[in-house]
């Protein structure tokens, strides 16, 4: 397996534990609502609010990480380019990127990725330049090294 089909992996996982987790979350709201329907005859509904508010929320984050799963699955491990795009590892002076979507620091075969999306604003500026570009982020001067 590839590094980048590894790191592709590793996000895939990532957003399915939060799929999963967010999925877990909401049926705890609804047991929760549910149980509080029927002990409340008082007409007191302000547990019953904020449960329906978590409940909102949750399903927005659940939807939220579904999106990032279809988005996932528009990278091709196998595109190679000269410029940093979609699916790029983007090796600098200071630190290496995987171009995919906002998973964090990824730990891999001795060397540690931080999985960005291209909407960052690194990634907004890692987008679409070829090797050797440089470029100014967090009072960091930063050069692009290699891009694979």
């Amino acid at each position: 397996m590839t590094t980048k089909q590894k790191l592709l992996q590793i996000c895939n996982e990532r957003v399915d534990k939060r799929i999963s987790d967010y999925k877990e979350e909401v049926n705890l709201i609804k047991e929760s609502i549910e149980s509080t329907d029927k002990g409340n005859s008082e007409g007191d509904d302000s547990g019953s609010g904020k449960l329906l508010n978590d409940l909102e929320k949750n399903m927005a984050y659940l939807n939220d990480a579904k999106k990032i799963k279809d988005y996932l699955s528009n990278i091709k491990t196998n595109i190679e380019s000269t410029d940093a795009i979609l699916g790029s590892i983007v090796k600098t002076n200071v630190m290496n990127f995987y171009i995919s979507t906002s998973i964090g620091k990824i730990d891999l075969d001795d060397d540690v990725f931080y999985a960005i999306s291209v909407n960052s604003p690194i990634g907004q500026l890692l987008i679409n330049k070829p090797v050797n570009t440089s470029f100014e982020f967090n009072q960091n001067k930063y050069v692009i090294t290699e891009i694979i």
